[in-house]
Protein backbone atom coordinates (compact mmCIF):
# COMPACT_ATOMS: atom_id res chain seq x y z
CA UNK A 1 0.00 0.00 0.00
CA UNK A 2 2.66 2.84 0.83
CA UNK A 3 4.50 1.51 -2.05
CA UNK A 4 1.77 2.85 -4.65
CA UNK A 5 1.33 6.12 -2.33
CA UNK A 6 4.60 7.15 -2.07
CA UNK A 7 5.93 6.16 -5.65
CA UNK A 8 8.58 3.01 -4.59
CA UNK A 9 9.49 1.08 -6.97
CA UNK A 10 9.52 -1.79 -4.64
CA UNK A 11 9.71 -2.68 -0.81
CA UNK A 12 12.66 -1.16 0.69
CA UNK A 13 12.48 -3.15 4.16
CA UNK A 14 11.84 -6.94 3.14
CA UNK A 15 12.48 -9.06 6.17
CA UNK A 16 14.19 -11.52 4.00
CA UNK A 17 17.76 -11.18 2.77
CA UNK A 18 18.46 -9.44 -0.14
CA UNK A 19 21.91 -8.86 -1.58
CA UNK A 20 21.11 -6.13 -3.85
CA UNK A 21 20.27 -3.88 -0.89
CA UNK A 22 23.73 -4.77 1.11
CA UNK A 23 24.74 -1.67 3.06
CA UNK A 24 28.67 -1.47 3.63
CA UNK A 25 28.13 -0.36 7.38
CA UNK A 26 31.35 -0.54 9.57
CA UNK A 27 31.06 -3.88 11.13
CA UNK A 28 29.82 -5.46 7.57
CA UNK A 29 32.84 -4.04 5.66
CA UNK A 30 34.74 -5.95 8.70
CA UNK A 31 33.29 -9.18 8.63
CA UNK A 32 33.05 -8.97 4.70
CA UNK A 33 36.80 -8.53 5.22
CA UNK A 34 37.31 -11.52 7.10
CA UNK A 35 35.34 -13.76 5.10
CA UNK A 36 38.08 -12.57 2.07
CA UNK A 37 40.85 -13.28 4.13
CA UNK A 38 39.74 -16.57 5.13
CA UNK A 39 38.91 -17.71 1.79
CA UNK A 40 42.66 -16.63 0.34
CA UNK A 41 43.95 -18.88 2.53
CA UNK A 42 42.37 -21.73 1.31
CA UNK A 43 41.57 -23.84 4.03
CA UNK A 44 40.24 -24.33 7.50
CA UNK A 45 37.34 -22.76 8.72
CA UNK A 46 35.65 -19.09 9.11
CA UNK A 47 32.93 -18.03 12.08
CA UNK A 48 31.22 -15.06 11.72
CA UNK A 49 28.50 -14.66 14.15
CA UNK A 50 25.40 -12.62 15.16
CA UNK A 51 22.20 -11.60 17.16
CA UNK A 52 19.18 -12.86 14.96
CA UNK A 53 18.71 -10.57 11.77
CA UNK A 54 22.10 -8.94 12.04
CA UNK A 55 22.66 -9.06 8.59
CA UNK A 56 24.71 -12.86 8.64
CA UNK A 57 22.68 -14.25 5.72
CA UNK A 58 22.78 -11.08 3.56
CA UNK A 59 26.79 -10.36 4.29
CA UNK A 60 27.42 -14.31 2.60
CA UNK A 61 24.77 -13.99 -0.03
CA UNK A 62 26.89 -10.68 -0.99
CA UNK A 63 30.61 -12.60 -1.02
CA UNK A 64 29.00 -15.46 -2.98
CA UNK A 65 27.65 -12.81 -5.32
CA UNK A 66 31.13 -12.16 -5.56
CA UNK A 67 32.68 -15.66 -6.26
CA UNK A 68 33.39 -17.25 -9.95
CA UNK A 69 30.68 -19.97 -10.21
CA UNK A 70 33.27 -21.66 -12.90
CA UNK A 71 35.73 -21.64 -9.83
CA UNK A 72 34.01 -22.50 -6.79
CA UNK A 73 31.39 -25.09 -5.83
CA UNK A 74 29.10 -23.77 -3.70
CA UNK A 75 26.80 -25.15 -1.16
CA UNK A 76 24.77 -24.33 1.93
CA UNK A 77 22.78 -25.91 4.19
CA UNK A 78 20.64 -24.58 7.30
CA UNK A 79 21.20 -26.91 10.31
CA UNK A 80 19.11 -28.09 13.15
CA UNK A 81 20.10 -30.30 16.25
CA UNK A 82 20.90 -33.40 13.81
CA UNK A 83 23.65 -36.06 14.66
CA UNK A 84 26.68 -36.00 12.95
CA UNK A 85 26.13 -38.59 10.08
CA UNK A 86 22.58 -36.59 9.57
CA UNK A 87 25.05 -33.83 8.90
CA UNK A 88 26.87 -36.00 6.69
CA UNK A 89 24.20 -36.31 4.87
CA UNK A 90 23.10 -33.06 4.94
CA UNK A 91 26.73 -31.96 2.72
CA UNK A 92 25.97 -34.75 1.01
CA UNK A 93 22.71 -33.56 -0.42
CA UNK A 94 24.09 -30.16 -1.12
CA UNK A 95 26.90 -31.26 -3.18
CA UNK A 96 24.87 -33.40 -5.18
CA UNK A 97 26.47 -36.97 -3.45
CA UNK A 98 24.38 -39.76 -2.95
CA UNK A 99 23.54 -39.75 0.60
CA UNK A 100 21.73 -42.71 1.13
CA UNK A 101 23.79 -45.95 2.44
CA UNK A 102 26.33 -45.99 5.53
CA UNK A 103 28.66 -43.79 6.89
CA UNK A 104 31.66 -45.04 4.84
CA UNK A 105 29.74 -44.84 1.26
CA UNK A 106 28.98 -40.93 2.65
CA UNK A 107 32.60 -40.13 3.09
CA UNK A 108 33.81 -41.89 0.01
CA UNK A 109 31.13 -40.04 -2.14
CA UNK A 110 32.29 -36.39 -0.47
CA UNK A 111 35.72 -37.31 -0.61
CA UNK A 112 35.45 -37.84 -4.50
CA UNK A 113 32.95 -35.09 -5.39
CA UNK A 114 36.23 -32.92 -3.72
CA UNK A 115 39.05 -34.54 -5.22
CA UNK A 116 37.02 -34.27 -8.47
CA UNK A 117 36.98 -30.40 -8.08
CA UNK A 118 40.17 -30.34 -7.26
CA UNK A 119 41.27 -31.82 -10.83
CA UNK A 120 39.16 -29.46 -12.99
CA UNK A 121 40.29 -26.37 -10.67
CA UNK A 122 36.98 -26.10 -9.30
CA UNK A 123 37.04 -25.22 -5.49
CA UNK A 124 34.35 -26.80 -2.60
CA UNK A 125 32.93 -24.35 -0.18
CA UNK A 126 30.40 -25.18 2.58
CA UNK A 127 28.21 -22.50 4.21
CA UNK A 128 26.80 -23.82 7.77
CA UNK A 129 23.62 -21.55 8.81
CA UNK A 130 22.60 -21.51 12.22
CA UNK A 131 25.71 -23.73 13.42
CA UNK A 132 24.89 -22.33 16.64
CA UNK A 133 22.51 -25.88 16.79
CA UNK A 134 25.39 -28.45 15.60
CA UNK A 135 26.00 -30.87 18.81
CA UNK A 136 30.17 -31.15 19.05
CA UNK A 137 29.62 -34.75 17.29
CA UNK A 138 28.68 -32.96 14.05
CA UNK A 139 31.02 -29.84 14.60
CA UNK A 140 33.89 -32.46 14.99
CA UNK A 141 32.52 -34.06 11.51
CA UNK A 142 33.24 -30.87 9.75
CA UNK A 143 36.65 -30.80 11.24
CA UNK A 144 37.20 -34.31 9.66
CA UNK A 145 36.01 -33.63 6.15
CA UNK A 146 38.41 -30.16 6.59
CA UNK A 147 41.30 -33.33 7.07
CA UNK A 148 40.80 -34.37 2.83
CA UNK A 149 43.71 -32.94 1.04
CA UNK A 150 45.13 -33.59 -2.00
CA UNK A 151 49.19 -32.98 -2.66
CA UNK A 152 48.81 -30.92 0.59
CA UNK A 153 45.38 -28.92 -0.28
CA UNK A 154 42.62 -28.63 1.57
CA UNK A 155 39.89 -29.34 -0.69
CA UNK A 156 36.69 -27.95 1.58
CA UNK A 157 36.67 -24.86 3.20
CA UNK A 158 33.45 -23.94 5.35
CA UNK A 159 31.66 -21.23 6.84
CA UNK A 160 29.95 -21.08 9.91
CA UNK A 161 27.27 -18.48 10.75
CA UNK A 162 25.49 -18.48 14.26
CA UNK A 163 24.34 -16.53 16.95
CA UNK A 164 26.61 -15.50 19.79
CA UNK A 165 26.50 -18.93 21.79
CA UNK A 166 28.49 -20.15 18.63
CA UNK A 167 31.40 -18.74 20.01
CA UNK A 168 31.31 -20.16 23.05
CA UNK A 169 30.22 -23.37 21.98
CA UNK A 170 33.53 -23.45 19.52
CA UNK A 171 35.72 -22.13 23.18
CA UNK A 172 34.91 -25.78 24.56
CA UNK A 173 37.97 -27.71 25.24
CA UNK A 174 36.49 -30.72 23.72
CA UNK A 175 36.58 -28.67 20.53
CA UNK A 176 40.18 -27.99 20.72
CA UNK A 177 40.94 -29.20 17.49
CA UNK A 178 38.22 -27.64 15.22
CA UNK A 179 39.17 -24.09 17.21
CA UNK A 180 42.31 -24.66 15.79
CA UNK A 181 41.38 -24.51 12.19
CA UNK A 182 39.51 -20.94 12.87
CA UNK A 183 41.47 -18.98 10.53
CA UNK A 184 39.15 -16.06 10.90
CA UNK A 185 36.01 -14.86 13.24
CA UNK A 186 34.07 -12.21 13.99
CA UNK A 187 30.87 -11.13 15.75
CA UNK A 188 28.72 -9.02 13.71
CA UNK A 189 27.13 -5.95 16.61
CA UNK A 190 24.21 -3.52 15.62
CA UNK A 191 24.95 -0.21 13.72
CA UNK A 192 25.56 2.88 15.42
CA UNK A 193 22.78 5.69 15.24
CA UNK A 194 24.59 7.89 12.37
CA UNK A 195 24.64 4.28 10.43
CA UNK A 196 21.27 3.44 10.96
CA UNK A 197 20.37 6.38 9.62
CA UNK A 198 22.39 5.85 6.46
CA UNK A 199 20.77 2.05 6.26
CA UNK A 200 17.20 3.55 6.46
CA UNK A 201 17.85 6.08 3.79
CA UNK A 202 20.72 3.38 1.67
CA UNK A 203 17.67 1.32 1.14
CA UNK A 204 14.62 3.94 0.92
CA UNK A 205 16.55 5.46 -2.18
CA UNK A 206 17.21 1.77 -3.56
CA UNK A 207 13.39 1.73 -4.64
CA UNK A 208 13.28 5.66 -5.75
CA UNK A 209 12.93 7.59 -2.48
CA UNK A 210 13.72 10.84 -3.10
CA UNK A 211 12.96 12.47 0.09
CA UNK A 212 8.81 11.86 0.43
CA UNK A 213 8.06 11.55 3.01
CA UNK A 214 10.18 13.14 4.97
CA UNK A 215 11.81 11.71 8.28
CA UNK A 216 11.26 14.35 11.08
CA UNK A 217 13.35 15.40 13.51
CA UNK A 218 14.68 12.76 15.96
CA UNK A 219 12.88 9.97 14.01
CA UNK A 220 16.08 8.03 13.07
CA UNK A 221 17.24 8.35 16.24
CA UNK A 222 14.19 6.82 17.36
CA UNK A 223 14.49 4.18 15.18
CA UNK A 224 18.41 3.44 16.58
CA UNK A 225 16.61 3.41 20.28
CA UNK A 226 14.02 0.56 19.64
CA UNK A 227 16.07 -1.21 17.40
CA UNK A 228 19.22 -1.35 18.46
CA UNK A 229 21.04 -1.53 15.31
CA UNK A 230 19.90 -4.28 14.16
CA UNK A 231 18.83 -4.23 10.57
CA UNK A 232 15.76 -6.72 10.44
CA UNK A 233 14.44 -5.59 13.50
CA UNK A 234 15.27 -1.89 11.59
CA UNK A 235 13.25 -3.15 8.61
CA UNK A 236 10.33 -4.56 10.18
CA UNK A 237 9.98 -1.05 12.38
CA UNK A 238 10.57 0.95 9.48
CA UNK A 239 8.19 -0.85 7.42
CA UNK A 240 5.57 -0.86 9.69
CA UNK A 241 6.46 3.45 10.17
CA UNK A 242 5.98 3.44 6.56
CA UNK A 243 2.45 1.41 6.46
CA UNK A 244 0.99 4.11 9.04
CA UNK A 245 2.59 6.92 7.74
CA UNK A 246 0.27 6.06 4.44
CA UNK A 247 -2.80 4.85 5.64
CA UNK A 248 -2.65 8.64 7.35
CA UNK A 249 -1.35 10.02 4.38
CA UNK A 250 1.38 11.69 6.03
CA UNK A 251 4.02 13.53 4.40
CA UNK A 252 6.62 13.28 7.35
CA UNK A 253 7.72 10.60 9.38
CA UNK A 254 7.83 11.68 12.88
CA UNK A 255 9.69 10.86 16.17
CA UNK A 256 6.02 10.32 17.64
CA UNK A 257 4.67 7.65 15.13
CA UNK A 258 8.07 6.08 15.60
CA UNK A 259 8.13 5.99 19.01
CA UNK A 260 3.94 4.48 18.88
CA UNK A 261 4.79 2.22 16.32
CA UNK A 262 7.55 0.35 18.17
CA UNK A 263 5.27 0.38 21.50
CA UNK A 264 2.48 -1.26 18.88
CA UNK A 265 4.87 -4.18 17.79
CA UNK A 266 6.26 -4.88 20.99
CA UNK A 267 2.35 -4.99 22.24
CA UNK A 268 1.50 -7.10 18.82
CA UNK A 269 4.76 -9.52 19.80
CA UNK A 270 3.92 -9.87 23.18
CA UNK A 271 0.47 -10.67 23.78
CA UNK A 272 -0.89 -12.54 26.36
CA UNK A 273 2.87 -12.99 27.23
CA UNK A 274 2.97 -10.61 29.91
CA UNK A 275 -0.23 -12.41 31.15
CA UNK A 276 1.62 -15.86 31.48
CA UNK A 277 4.26 -14.75 33.44
CA UNK A 278 2.32 -12.11 35.67
CA UNK A 279 3.11 -12.75 39.17
CA UNK A 280 -0.25 -13.58 41.89
CA UNK A 281 -0.05 -9.89 43.73
CA UNK A 282 -0.97 -10.16 47.36
CA UNK A 283 -2.96 -7.90 48.90
CA UNK A 284 -1.11 -4.79 50.69
CA UNK A 285 -2.41 -2.56 52.52
CA UNK A 286 -3.70 0.69 50.57
CA UNK A 287 -1.26 3.64 51.21
CA UNK A 288 -2.30 7.21 50.19
CA UNK A 289 1.83 7.63 48.83
CA UNK A 290 3.63 5.55 46.31
CA UNK A 291 6.89 3.67 47.32
CA UNK A 292 8.63 6.39 49.08
CA UNK A 293 11.82 5.54 47.05
CA UNK A 294 10.15 7.30 44.41
CA UNK A 295 10.71 10.49 45.87
CA UNK A 296 13.85 12.48 47.04
CA UNK A 297 14.91 12.30 50.99
CA UNK A 298 11.97 9.82 51.16
CA UNK A 299 9.04 12.69 51.76
CA UNK A 300 6.37 11.16 49.67
CA UNK A 301 5.13 14.99 48.62
CA UNK A 302 8.21 16.11 47.38
CA UNK A 303 7.37 13.31 44.66
CA UNK A 304 3.81 14.09 43.92
CA UNK A 305 4.85 16.13 40.89
CA UNK A 306 6.86 13.88 38.69
CA UNK A 307 4.16 10.86 39.69
CA UNK A 308 1.79 13.20 37.94
CA UNK A 309 3.68 14.46 35.22
CA UNK A 310 4.59 10.91 34.49
CA UNK A 311 0.84 9.55 34.74
CA UNK A 312 -0.34 12.66 32.17
CA UNK A 313 1.95 11.58 30.28
CA UNK A 314 0.95 7.88 29.90
CA UNK A 315 -2.51 8.93 29.34
CA UNK A 316 -1.70 11.62 26.49
CA UNK A 317 0.62 8.83 24.60
CA UNK A 318 -2.51 6.36 25.04
CA UNK A 319 -4.81 9.30 23.73
CA UNK A 320 -2.57 9.55 20.71
CA UNK A 321 -2.42 5.78 19.97
CA UNK A 322 -5.83 5.30 20.54
CA UNK A 323 -7.02 8.61 18.09
CA UNK A 324 -4.25 7.21 15.25
CA UNK A 325 -5.42 3.68 15.44
CA UNK A 326 -9.30 5.12 14.90
CA UNK A 327 -7.64 7.40 11.56
CA UNK A 328 -5.99 4.49 10.43
CA UNK A 329 -9.36 2.40 10.78
CA UNK A 330 -11.13 4.80 8.91
CA UNK A 331 -8.71 5.01 6.27
CA UNK A 332 -8.52 1.12 5.78
CA UNK A 333 -12.80 1.37 5.17
CA UNK A 334 -12.37 4.35 3.23
CA UNK A 335 -10.06 1.91 0.94
CA UNK A 336 -12.42 -1.38 0.99
CA UNK A 337 -15.39 1.10 -0.31
CA UNK A 338 -13.47 2.45 -2.98
CA UNK A 339 -12.04 -0.85 -3.88
CA UNK A 340 -16.28 -2.26 -3.53
CA UNK A 341 -17.39 1.03 -5.60
CA UNK A 342 -14.64 -0.02 -8.72
CA UNK A 343 -15.94 -3.35 -8.90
Amino acid sequence: MYIDYYGFTGHPFLMTPDARLYFPSTVHNRAHAHLVYGLAQREGFVVITGEVGAGKTTLVEKLCAELDPASYRIARISTSQVSGEDLLRLVADAFEVPSDGPKAALLRGITEALRTGERIGRRHLLIVDEAQALAPSALEELRMLSNVTEEGRALLQTILLGQPQLRRIIASPDLDQLRQRVLASYHLGGLSREETAAYVEHRMRAVGWAGHPAWGEGALEEVHRHTGGIPRRINRLCGRVLLGAALEQADTLTADLVRLTAQELEEDLSAGAENARAPVLRAEPASPFPAASLYPAGDPHAGYGAVVADLARRIELLEIQSARRERVFNRLMDLFAALDLRR
